[in-house]
């Protein structure tokens, strides 16, 4: 059974999701919405609670005041919040790309509530040597997008992850018209989320003291990718080897039963 509702928080009304029995996992993206989870979470959800959402901001999760950051402390605490309502934690938690960074900000604010991180490819690019030039990118392609170039800002995008995309596919995704709330959880997303995340500076000693297994996933088809840098850097600095995963960076949606058996097999082993 999947059962939709919202919580609401001082300055936000979150959309959430819940699905299965058994043990808590929460499936997080940023911007992923709920959606996104969805086929991934309906395959974990034959052993497990499920909690899915879409973050603040995004689709139809709502906020009082859209000029505010969404930081991934900001984001932690409405996963906090969300655990907490659910009322079966402490939860394994699974973020991917800046829902990547949200889980590690959640394991370094509110240990308490978490037993098993896994961060699929974040992108924490001051763990780069070449940070500098890193986050000028980002700022650059933002720029672009609320510029109003939208195709050179996903060009210049997936140019800096090293994520091969033909011209035709870019143009068939980013060159033409996109449906209203598409547009403005994108424009969300590069406005008051893009930079705080890829540009978030984890505190590696609360890491290192925090009672969490730590998972750092990076897709098998990720080798090269920008992605698989900023894992495997964060893999050296808190003494965890990354796990491999089905797929690239969306792994679990392009093959979410494969991805599931996987996550499967490395709970096992926590």
């Amino acid at each position: 059974m999947n059962t939709t509702s919202t919580l609401d928080r001082p300055d936000a009304r979150l959309h959430y999701e819940v699905r299965g029995e058994g043990p808590l996992i929460a499936l997080i993206g940023s911007p992923m919405d709920a959606d996104a989870f969805a086929p991934f979470a309906d395959e974990l959800a034959a052993d497990h609670t499920v909690l899915t959402a879409d973050p603040r901001g995004i689709k139809r999760s709502t906020v009082a005041d859209p000029t505010r950051e969404s930081s991934p402390a900001v984001r932690a605490a409405d996963l906090a919040a969300l655990i907490e309502h659910v009322g079966r934690g402490p939860a394994t938690v699974l973020g991917s790309s800046g829902g990547a960074v949200t889980v590690l900000a959640l394991a370094q604010d509110r240990p308490d509530l978490v037993e098993v991180v896994i961060a699929h490819e974040p992108p924490l690019l001051r763990l780069l040597p070449d940070h500098e030039a890193q986050l000028q990118t980002a700022e650059d392609l933002i720029a672009l997008a609320l510029g109003g170039d939208r195709l050179g800002a996903w060009r210049m995008f997936f140019a800096q992850a090293n994520i091969v995309m033909p011209e035709e596919v870019l143009v068939q995704w980013f060159g033409g018209d996109a449906d209203p709330q598409s547009l403005a959880d994108e424009r969300f997303w590069f406005e008051r989320e893009y930079l705080g995340s890829v540009g978030w500076q984890p505190d590696l000693d609360a890491l290192r003291r925090a009672d969490v297994s730590f998972v750092l996933g990076i897709g098998e088809e990720s080798v090269g990718q920008l992605c698989e840098r900023t894992t495997t850097a964060l893999g050296a600095q808190l003494d965890v080897e990354p796990t491999r995963f089905p797929g690239d960076h969306t792994g679990f949606v392009d093959h979410p039963a494969e991805f599931a058996a996987r996550l499967r097999a490395v709970l096992e082993t926590r």
